[in-house]
């Protein structure tokens, strides 16, 4: 078969880790069916958000679409019509002038939802439409003209102003909550987008993550929302019989940004079982991170970023690939 699959390790690479005699979860897991499997192994140019690098390893071009509006792609909000902006709201406490990203929602992720749909009121006549995904996690659209410029997580900052009914939303959700709401960034309306490499067969896209499905939904590309990791492999069994797919284990960026580094190891290796079990002949597969998550520090590492494939297409190892050339290179060699 030559469709392509495209295997997405989110945040997989990492710090030094003390805890781990210095050495990073990736390097010690035990992943024997990826190193089987996919023994072409380089680098590529790493990205600081899964966005940015989505966006350029599918195009070959940086975003000129804000992450919120993508996003709002991916979990089918309208955000197409210009009178209407996107709102990426993610877990946070303001406290003493500062926004603390939590990546420990799960906690209270039920009842901050509760709070937020209470509070929806403050947005009448403005048409608003609301998803959340994981762990209290949202994005809102709406008809408004106003795009606040705040900080991005996972880095504490200083909580910059938000403007209108927005400003009053998130207000009334930290008063009801004690401090803790769904902190806005990434806003905006959907702009121009570059069209998809051409060598991409049929693409389908799978993952949890609107981020990713967004990218992939504003290139045309066919989508599949699930947020279950195991359900995702046979999905992707079927799907690869049509077509190439990219598959995305978010939950490697996740375990990462919650300090966790067993969670992290457990779940490269439980992607190799899964690999293993769903795809013991696939001829074509790239695994490939998008930037580095800190274990260590919970924050995203800039850095270049590990490719691993069954493909040979003449990259020598070590060698720095640039990434808006990545998938066309890939794509010429593989097996028919």
């Amino acid at each position: 078969m030559s469709n392509i699959l495209y295997v997405l390790l989110d945040g997989a690479e990492d710090d030094p880790n003390p805890q781990l005699g210095g050495k990073k979860p990736v390097e010690i897991a035990e992943m024997p069916y990826l190193y089987d499997r996919a023994r072409h192994a380089f680098r590529t140019t790493g990205r600081g958000y899964t966005h940015l690098f989505l966006n350029e390893f599918f195009t070959g071009h940086p975003p000129e679409v804000p992450r919120g509006a993508l996003e709002a792609l991916g979990l089918g909000l309208p955000i197409m019509d210009p009178k209407r902006t996107a709102y990426r709201l993610s877990p946070a406490e303001i406290d003493d002038g500062m926004v603390r990203w939590s990546y420990h929602a799960s906690e209270f992720s039920d009842e901050l939802q509760s709070v937020m749909m209470s509070h929806m009121d403050i947005f009448e006549g403005r048409d608003p439409q609301i998803r959340f995904f994981i762990n209290g996690r949202a994005v809102l659209t709406m008809e408004c003209d106003d795009v606040p410029e705040t900080p991005s997580p996972p880095v504490d900052a200083p909580c910059a102003e938000i403007p209108g009914v927005l400003g009053e939303f998130v207000k009334a959700v930290a008063d009801d909550m004690g401090g803790i709401t769904d902190y806005p960034w990434g806003c905006g309306k959907f702009g121009h987008q570059y069209p998809a490499h051409p060598c991409f067969n049929n693409l389908t896209a799978i993952s949890d993550s609107p981020t990713s499905l967004g990218v992939c939904a504003s290139l045309g590309q066919k989508i599949m929302l699930i947020d279950d990791l195991d359900e995702r492999f046979p999905a992707a069994v079927e799907a690869l019989e049509h077509g190439d797919v990219f598959l995305h284990i978010d939950e490697v960026d996740e375990y990462s940004h919650q300090k966790d580094h067993e969670k992290k190891k457990w779940v490269l290796e439980h992607t190799d079982r899964m690999m293993e079990k769903h795809f013991p002949d696939v001829e074509n597969v790239v695994y490939f991170a998008d930037h580095g998550t800190s274990c260590v520090t919970g924050e995203h590492i800039l850095t270049d970023v590990p490719v691993w494939t069954s493909i040979d297409c003449g990259i020598a190892p070590g060698t720095i690939h640039p990434l808006p050339d990545l998938v066309p290179d890939i794509a010429k060699h593989k097996r028919r």
